[in-house]
């Protein structure tokens, strides 16, 4: 199978090239050339995707049975590389639990739907959900991001959309096990901590990857399914699993939530969980996820071997937090 790859240039983009290449498939990877695609068995293609004419020449040139986009955050992204795709090409889009009403909820401290969520869940009724936050991320406009306005349009053009949790694991560039890893790497012994109840689910890169090339694969068109573990973590078992995957001895100590760094407050009590229920993707596709204990222990040593300086903290706030849980309780 002839495959094109928008994006696939940063973290999930390589792992699913990877992945494409271990299942024998023909792969061109369309992107901007301002990171490769780290294969040098993959064709690259350097594009501006917001440029429909540039972008339709290089689809034609790839010549694809199927377009996986992986870095579609805006209408715009999403109804460009509609109009650019020939005819009789599938599509698969990758997108985020970030569309669901419950998401919206829990950024609110609010709770509005039970869990485990569906893909018949409710959607976020008001755009844009990081609009406003203090958030970063690199080549994304939290003004202009939105995935239901991605989807939309590519389902309307029959395109496989592929809903993921939180995903950690190689290349991660938000490294989101760095609640614990920075901590650890600074040597602190004790981590401030919240309840610690919060239940998100997850997956690691690599079965996110799994899932999206199966989606490519199936021929299947028009569906909507979300990938998680099949077990999941409160947010305190996860921290403890990053520290036992770490070998380090750091305690977890709880402190008033109010005093926690602004990195620790997933670990405080919050009214609405995101528990995805993939049973449709398992059924669907025949996907299986990997032993998170096995996930999180490859993705925790690959960080640690590659440090980034998105793992620098200033623990002035970890401080404040630990002294105050210390601090007798006067009747």
């Amino acid at each position: 199978m002839r495959v094109a790859v928008l994006g696939g240039t940063r973290f999930i983009g390589p792992a699913v090239v990877d992945q494409l290449r271990t299942n024998g498939h023909d792969v061109c990877v369309l992107h901007k050339g301002t990171v490769d695609a780290h294969r040098g068995d993959v064709r690259d293609v350097h594009v501006e995707r917001h440029d429909s004419t540039q972008l339709a020449a290089a689809i034609d040139e790839a010549e694809p049975d199927v377009l996986i986009d992986t870095c579609a955050y805006t209408r715009d992204d999403a109804e460009i590389a509609i109009a650019a795709t020939p005819k009789g090409v599938r599509s698969v889009v990758v997108s985020s639990m970030d569309v669901y009403r419950a998401f919206g909820s829990y950024l609110t401290f609010q709770a509005s739907d039970p869990i485990p969520l569906t893909e018949d869940s409710a959607l976020r009724p008001t755009p844009y959900p990081y609009q406003g936050s203090p958030i970063v991320r690199d080549g994304i406009d939290n003004d202009t991001y939105d995935k239901i306005h991605v989807e939309k349009p590519y389902l309307a053009s029959g395109a496989f959309v592929v809903r993921l949790p939180m995903v950690y694991g190689r290349r991660d560039p938000w490294v989101w096990e760095g609640f614990v890893l920075a901590r650890v790497l600074a040597g602190r012994d004790r981590i401030p901590f919240g309840s610690g109840t919060w239940i998100c689910s997850r997956c690691s890169v690599e079965d996110a990857a799994a899932a999206i090339v199966l989606a490519a694969e199936s021929e299947l068109t028009g569906e909507v399914v979300h990938v998680a573990e099949a077990r999941t973590w409160t947010i305190e078992q996860w921290a403890k699993a990053i520290l036992d995957a770490a070998d380090s001895p750091a305690e977890l100590v709880t402190v008033p939530e109010h005093l926690l760094p602004w990195d620790l407050r997933l670990s405080a009590a919050t009214p609405q969980h995101l528990l995805l229920d993939s049973s449709k993707a398992r059924h669907l596709l025949g996907w299986t996820s990997i032993d998170p204990t096995e996930a999180v222990a490859a993705s925790v040593g690959w960080h640690l071997a590659n440090p980034t300086p998105h793992l620098a903290r200033d623990f002035t706030a970890d401080d404040a937090a630990l002294d105050a849980a210390l601090m007798p309780v006067h009747g």
